[in-house]
C-alpha cells in the first residue's frame, strides 16, 4: 500500500507529533491553513469515513476524544476549533486514509451561509 499516513504511522516518513496512543496518532500539517493545524488520523487504514464499519466507531471516538486533549495541549480548547472531516473528492479529502484536521489559534470564518 502506498499510503502516506501509513507510512508516518510506521515510522518510515518523519512527522511532528503532538499525541499518540495505541490506535491514534496526530502531527503538525506540513501545509498548515490556521496557526494550529494538527491532523488526527486512525493508525489503521480506513480510506474514507464512508468505510467506517460497526467495530470502527470506537476508534472515531478514540479520534474525537485525541482531539479533546490536543486541543486542551495546545491552549485552545477555551477559545475555539475546528474539527474537519473531508470525504471523498468532491468533499475535499486528498489523502485516502481518513483523518481529520483540528485548526485554531485565530477567528476562524464561518462555513454556514456559504
Amino acid at each position: 500500500m502506498d499510503c502516506i499516513f501509513c507510512k508516518i504511522v510506521e515510522g518510515s516518513i518523519p512527522s511532528k507529533k503532538v499525541y499518540e496512543n495505541e490506535h491514534v496518532l496526530a502531527f503538525h500539517d506540513i501545509q498548515p491553513a490556521a496557526p494550529v493545524h494538527i491532523l488526527i488520523i486512525p493508525k489503521k487504514h480506513i480510506a474514507t469515513m464512508n468505510d467506517v464499519e460497526p467495530g470502527d466507531w470506537g476508534l472515531i471516538g478514540e479520534i474525537h476524544r485525541a482531539a479533546q486533549h490536543i486541543a486542551r495541549q495546545e491552549g485552545v480548547a477555551d477559545s475555539g476549533y475546528r474539527l474537519i472531516n473531508n470525504c471523498g473528492k468532491d468533499g475535499g479529502q486528498v489523502v485516502y486514509h481518513i483523518h481529520y484536521h483540528l485548526l485554531a489559534g485565530e477567528k476562524l470564518g464561518s462555513l454556514v451561509g456559504k
